[in-house]
This record gives structure tokens, sequence and C-alpha cells, in this order.
């Protein structure tokens, strides 16, 4: 071999190995969510526009994420640069101080158009720590068609009891056609958040203004013994196993009459590729649990977030790939690869002002409304912050400890009340372990 030759093999082995010695690799832990998803068929798309970036998914069902991040970013294992985590979790972990302030997203990115109750429920003092994918609150979707046929209309504002009667009406055992699909699954973040908030819509809370469980009140009691008569005379066979992607399942499969959930589920029912029923859809507002909702109806606050545990040393390459993840020019992306109505919303006015977007999105009114409605404030008789979720740090065990309760009453194992007792007991000895009782 010649020095000529000998130097242009060199010159080639370098611009292999040089690119490669360069790139900075990010582990981002994430929900197996269909927007989550979306987003990592995408990922390409990034890759290709920051080459010295590579993105290493962990994709982790939503109970098992809770679970593998929690003890990440409290052990600082560094396992994951890039946390999907939620409203929930952000504040706690900033005044914790676990989590990076996202303070270099640039100018572009545009953090005051971001919707204001997903921005100050993802703040601390003013510092964005945790930057929205989607948002959420809750609505009914039901089948048009099964309505009609079962003579009824749907209001605007259902009450519980309209949607227990419309259930019995549309169910249909012998065609594999089940009246109404919810949330069973044990959680704090699965069975828990449609039952902490149809809870409230009967007028019950978590804890009462001493901090203490009211899991034995009158409204916990109406709204679980409901759930659970209806659950098991209309829903689907093994329900206490099914959370939000089980019954996005089910209802694109049209086997369920009404399914009340999360906003984020009207791109995936009304997208004729993914759902037999995409043109047989209405939306309507969480229902109320009595006539006149006490506490602003059954509806609650999420917002699927991405997070950088404070003690990555990734921390610039993480702030480009969210700032990519969740800037408007994300959703048009989204748009030109799979359709407006596709695009993760939630999350900024301006989608809710794109024509494009409304004319593809028949559900993007209520969600907007139903975000707007949502207000997790404290109050007279309410001392956490929190909707579907009390924002202390105990709640997270503590939530999903009663959900399995509630779940095992759903299976038949045990009655609502033993249930209920059960999460009455569990609930006081927590909160009197950790102080709040005096």
């Amino acid at each position: 071999m010649n020095l000529q030759s000998w130097a242009l093999g060199c010159v080639a082995a370098l611009a292999i190995v040089l690119p490669a010695q360069a790139q900075t690799v990010l582990t981002v832990g994430t929900v197996n969510n269909n927007d989550m998803i979306r987003m990592q068929r995408l990922t390409p798309e990034f890759e290709a526009k920051h080459p010295d970036i590579k993105i290493n998914w962990v994709t982790l069902e939503e109970n098992v994420l809770r679970q593998r991040v929690t003890t990440d970013i409290a052990t600082k294992g560094g396992q994951f640069d890039v946390l999907t985590i939620g409203n929930y979790e952000a504040p706690i972990w900033a005044r914790k101080d676990w989590l990076a302030p996202l303070d270099n997203l640039g100018a572009a990115f545009d953090i005051d158009g971001l919707l204001p109750p997903v921005r100050d429920a993802l703040s601390v003092n003013g510092k964005l720590f945790a930057s929205p994918f989607y948002g959420e609150s809750v609505l009914t979707a039901y089948r048009t068609d099964l309505m009609q046929k079962a003579g009824l209309t749907m209001p605007e504002k259902p009450t519980w009891s309209f949607i227990t009667q419309a259930a019995e009406k549309m169910t249909d055992k012998s065609a594999g056609v089940y009246g109404i699909c919810l949330r069973g699954k044990p959680g704090w973040g699965e069975n828990m958040a449609f039952l902490g908030s149809l809870a409230r819509s009967f007028g019950a809370n978590y804890f009462d203004a001493a901090w203490k469980p009211q899991f034995e009140s009158e409204g916990w009691k109406k709204a679980v013994a409901s759930y659970v008569e209806t659950m098991q005379k209309f829903g689907p066979p093994g329900a206490a196993s099914n959370g939000f992607n089980e019954n996005l399942s089910l209802f694109a499969q049209g086997k369920c009459g009404i399914w009340i959930d999360a906003t984020s589920l009207g791109s995936f029912v009304t997208n004729p590729q993914q759902s037999q029923v995409s043109d047989k859809v209405g939306f309507t507002a969480a229902p109320c649990g009595v006539d006149n909702c006490p506490n602003g109806g059954a509806n609650w606050l999420w917002a699927w977030s991405l997070a950088i545990p404070a003690s990555s040393q990734k921390k610039e390459a993480a702030e480009t790939f969210i700032t990519w993840a969740t800037d408007s020019d994300y959703s048009k992306l989204v748009a030109e690869k799979e359709g407006w109505g596709n695009v993760p919303p939630g999350t900024r006015t301006s989608l809710y002002q794109n024509e494009n977007y409304l004319k593809a999105a028949p559900f993007a009114a209520e969600t907007l409304r139903s975000m707007n409605a949502a207000d997790p404030s404290t109050g007279p008789d309410k001392p956490y912050v929190g909707l579907q979720f009390a924002a202390i740090p105990e709640f997270q065990g503590l939530g999903t400890a009663v959900g399995q309760q509630i779940a095992s009453a759903l299976s038949g194992t045990i009655t609502v009340d033993q249930a209920l007792a059960a999460a009455q007991s569990q609930a006081t000895r927590e909160m009197t372990r950790a102080g709040y009782i005096k």
C-alpha cells in the first residue's frame, strides 16, 4: 500500500468513527399510549436534523412507568435522560430539586402560548419544569347510532343517572356490545383518576379541611356503589383489568356504547385507520353525579410532559429534544404525516385557533372547554391542589392502595362497603403517620 492510499484509508476510517464518538445518546422513558408511540415513529425526523443526538426509547405501561421513573429520580439512578411525567410529579419533584428547570427551550418555543392551566400546573415560582406533550381533561364519547337506536338524546351536560340509563339501553351482550366502558385497572392514575373525579361530582373530596380521608362519606359511597353496579351490569367482562388502552381497543372495535375518559381519546376513536366506528362517535361533557355539580363536574387536569432529571449530564441535548417534541412545529409535522386530527391536543392556545385542526377534530371544542373548566386549586373544604389526585407525595402509594380495594369490589371479591372501609382505614393510618392528621 502506498502512502496516498494509506492516508485516504485513515481519512475514511475517521469519517466513520468520529460521528459515533461525538453522538449523545438520550434515553427517554415514556408511556405506551398512541401519542407517544407516534412520536417514536417520527423520531428519525428529529435525528436527521440533529445527527449528533440519538434517541433510545424505553416504553412502559402506565403504572410501570410511574414506578420506574419515581425510583430512578429519587435514587439518582441516571437510567433516564428525559422523563415522561405529569402535573402530579412535576411540582412535587421540582420543589425537591429533582428536576432541572427548562430555561433554554429557545425564543421560538413560546412558553406563553401554552394553555394557562397546563403551564401553571407544570411550573414552580414561574419556572417551567416539564414541557407538555399533550394535555387532557375528561369527556364522554358515545356511539351516536346506538344512542339513536335507544331512543335517547345525549345532553350537553349529562348526569350520571342518565349515563347509567343510556348504558342499560345500549347494552346488547349477545352482539358483544357493552353499554359502558370505564377504567377498572387499579392505580392512582388509572381507576382512581376516574373515581376521584366521579366522587367530586357527587360532592366528595379525598380529604376534608383537616386532612381526614373521606372514603366513607356519602359522596364516595354513592359514586363507587353506582360505578360498580353499572359496570357489573353493563360493562365488559374483566373490567377490573382495563385501563385507557384496553378501553380504547374495545371502543374502537365497536364494543362500547359509552366511554368516559381522557379527552385525548378523541383523535383515536375518530380515525378510520384505528376505529371501526370513526363516523359514529359523538362527544359531550363528563357526567355529573347530581343534577347540579357542586365541584364543577367529573373533570380532571393532566398533561403527559417531558422533564429532565436535575442530575443529568446531558441537559443541553435533552432540552433540544424536548423543544422539538413539544413546540408548535411538531404539531405541523404530525399534521403533515398523519393529518390535523392526530395532532397532540391540549397544550397550546394556537391549536384551538387553527381552522384546519378545528375542522378535523370534532372533539376539539369539548376538550378546550373541559380543560379551561378544570380548577385544581385548594378551597375551604379541600386543602390540596389537584382534581383526580391530591398533590402530596403520599398520594401515589395511597391512591394505588385505594384503587386496589375498589378494583376488588368491581371484580366481586369484596363489597363496596368493605372496600371503602379498608380504604378509609389505610388512608387514615398513612395520613396520621405522615403527620397530616394531628
